[in-house]
Parts: C-alpha cells; sequence; structure tokens
C-alpha cells in the first residue's frame, strides 16, 4: 500500500528526473509561467488522474478535480465557488482553448445519486453538491426503469457529463468565447473496466469510443 515513505521517494525520483539532470521543462515553467491550452474538469476519484490517463507532462494540463466531476451553473458571486473560480482563472486569466469535462465509470458520487434515490441527506456537503445532476438520475429512472443497475449507473454518469458542458455554457465569458470559436466544450468518459475513452457526439446523441 501507498505511504506517505512512498510519496517522499516518489518525490526524490521526481526531482533527479526533472532538477537534478539537464532538463529544461521546469525552468521553462518557471521562467515563462504556465500556459497550457487545455482546461480538464475531472473527478477526484483516485483512479482516474487525468495526467495519468492522459500522459501528459507538467504544464500540459489546467486541472479543476471535485466529486464526480461535476460543474456548476453560474451563479451569485455569494459562498465559496471553488470550481466556478478555477473556470474563471482558466478561461480568463490562462485563455485555454479546449475545455473538457472527463466523467468516468463506477463513479462513487452518481453510485450515491442513484442508489439513494436522489442524495437527500440535508446534513451531507456530498447530497448537497450531487443535486447538481439530480436530473441526470431522474431521466434515468424515467426512460430505464427495468435497466440493470450498472447500465442506469453508466447512463447516468454520462449524463451528468451532458449537464456539466450545459452548465459551462451559463457563465458569460466561456459562452462568449465559444461562440466566437475561441474555445470548445468536449464530452470525455473513460471506462475504467475496459481501458476506452468515448467522446460524446453531439449529431448522434451518444458517445463514441475515440
Amino acid at each position: 500500500m501507498t505511504s506517505p515513505q512512498h510519496l517522499i521517494e516518489g518525490f526524490r525520483r521526481f526531482r533527479e528526473r526533472h532538477f537534478t539532470h539537464d532538463d529544461a521543462l521546469y525552468r521553462q515553467l518557471v521562467a515563462q509561467g504556465q500556459n497550457p491550452k487545455i482546461l480538464v474538469v475531472a473527478c477526484c476519484d483516485s483512479r482516474v488522474d487525468p495526467a495519468i490517463v492522459l500522459d501528459c507532462a507538467p504544464g500540459d494540463l489546467f486541472v479543476v478535480r471535485n466529486v464526480a466531476n461535476l460543474v456548476p451553473p453560474s451563479g451569485t458571486l455569494s459562498g465559496h465557488h471553488g470550481t466556478s473560480s478555477a473556470l474563471e482563472y482558466g478561461v480568463r486569466n490562462l485563455g485555454v482553448q479546449h475545455i473538457i469535462v472527463l466523467g468516468h465509470a463506477h463513479c462513487g458520487g452518481i453510485r450515491t445519486l442513484v442508489e439513494t434515490g436522489g442524495a437527500n441527506n440535508p446534513d451531507s456537503f456530498i447530497d448537497d453538491w450531487m443535486h447538481l445532476v439530480e436530473d441526470a438520475r431522474a431521466t434515468v429512472e424515467r426512460d430505464m426503469p427495468d435497466a440493470p443497475l450498472e447500465e442506469r449507473l453508466q447512463a447516468c454518469e454520462q449524463r451528468a457529463i451532458l449537464i456539466s458542458l450545459r452548465n459551462l455554457m451559463t457563465f458569460p465569458w466561456v459562452s462568449k468565447r465559444v461562440e466566437e470559436g475561441s474555445l470548445t466544450l468536449r464530452g470525455w468518459y473513460f471506462d475504467i473496466k475496459h481501458g476506452q475513452l468515448l467522446q460524446y457526439d453531439a449529431s448522434k446523441g451518444i458517445f463514441a469510443a475515440l
């Protein structure tokens, strides 16, 4: 099992690779600052680190991670908006050209939503957060009432991605850039059981393997 000592040893290997040898990557990143072209909204799940899954180097991705890779709709400025503020920084400050909502199979947040029939515990931060995609659960239950649980979970995971893509367009600085053609939005789904990456095809209304 991974322990803090394993992490320390890992950092030593990382440091040797990037700081001891003649590696210009971090010198460049420090001198020029970060300039990623892609922002990824990903899940906190330990199995779906986007930099690992997509085989990226430091500086390639601006990553926002939260439970179930959700994007809330634009709202008032009151409260704490970690995901929204990260999106704002990526779009308005870094000028990313692509936003990818990266969902995945076997998502614990979606399973909680589906198995509890709406995750309605008023004392749970997770339940309150997952209500952002209650419509995904409700439409799956309406359209697939007799389907096996695993099929309903996958359908809900994928429909939640579409809700997040829709919510992205409620931010004026996102919708403006999308309409101008300087920003594209994509919905991807990582099937961790079969090792496949799927993308939502709006013209066909399905997630298809890349």
